[in-house]
């Protein structure tokens, strides 16, 4: 993975570098900092445009209890993808709008899935929540829940909330003043 990271980290700005060069020789300077600078201004705009559809529509999932996962990948992919077309190059630019046109998005969508699941399969998933290993902080600050008093059966798996708060993950049919079940 290190190997990786140092290749993509070393090899994307002597290859956009190169590519910088061959289209300053093509179109002259001026208009190659134009395009740069236009590129980062329309990526700008795309980026800022799409990023604030994903979240009307995440929030509209939320609102409705159900969870965002198809927004929350599309909010990553145009948040890389935005990253990208402010970084100066003719090839991070090209693959920063293939992530922020919906069809291609839906594409990298995807193949991240395809690929996400094959490595959840072989068990080669590795996931860490928190910071450096730790559990993430709670409400009261640490990593533990707040203060309550254990519930009768002697587990931890009760619910404290109304139905309104309970997340559906199937598709359901429950009024929203309805008890938690369990």
């Amino acid at each position: 993975m290190l190997g990786r990271l140092l290749l993509l980290f070393l090899l994307t700005p002597a290859v956009e570098l190169g590519m910088l060069i061959q289209v300053d020789r093509l179109i002259g300077f001026p208009a190659t900092i134009g395009l740069i600078v236009a590129t980062g201004i329309v990526g700008s705009y795309l980026a800022r445009r799409e990023g604030l559809n994903t979240w009307h529509r995440l929030n509209e999932r939320l609102n409705r209890g159900d969870l965002p996962g198809t927004e929350l990948i599309d909010g990553v992919i145009i948040l890389v993808a935005g990253a990208l077309l402010v970084t100066p190059g003719v090839l991070t630019d090209a693959v920063g709008f293939l992530g922020l046109l919906p069809p291609t998005r839906a594409l990298i969508r995807r193949l991240l899935m395809r690929r996400l699941k094959s490595k959840v399969e072989e068990g080669s998933l590795q996931m860490q929540f928190g910071f450096f290993g730790g559990t993430a902080p709670g409400p009261n600050g640490t990593g533990t829940p707040p203060d309550r008093p254990p519930s009768p059966n002697g587990s931890d798996d009760s619910w404290e909330g109304t139905g309104r708060q309970i997340p559906r993950h199937t598709d359901e049919e429950s009024s929203d003043d309805a008890p938690p079940s369990g």
